[in-house]
């Protein structure tokens, strides 16, 4: 198993032990204390941004990303990480079960939107 980044690869990762890891890691750097449901949002706002310049000028883009380079998937799993990341600490910081809500948020879609036979082909998200 590889374990250059310190964390044996490829496994599932629960968002609980995110969100463990992200408490323990801004507790003994003493950011606790900036730590607050607006400043998260803001900083999540803002990863979002970087996300969003990854695709601004691509134009549509392949599934699976068959037509970019290593570096770029790369950049890309990093700003997603971080959206993630200021995602499940504030959820954290908030006293919310992330996952649970998730989990419960696609029953209620669910009953919103039942299957029909002509919905397989819809393309549109519609959460």
């Amino acid at each position: 198993m590889d374990y250059s980044n310190g964390f044996p690869r490829k496994r599932d990762v629960s968002l609980h032990e995110l969100s463990k890891r992200l408490a323990e890691f801004a507790q003994v750097r003493g950011w606790e204390q900036y730590h607050s449901p607006r400043n998260l949002l803001l900083a999540l706002v803002g990863e979002v941004g970087e996300l969003s310049e990854i695709f601004q000028w691509k134009g549509e883009v392949a599934k699976g990303l068959p037509n970019w380079s290593s570096d770029d998937k790369e950049h890309l799993e990093e700003e997603l990480s971080d959206v993630l990341l200021y995602l499940v600490r504030l959820a954290d910081v908030c006293g919310l079960d992330l996952g649970q809500a998730a989990l419960t948020k696609i029953l209620k879609n669910a009953k919103k939107y039942p299957v029909t036979t002509t919905d397989h082909t819809t393309t549109s998200n519609r959460n």
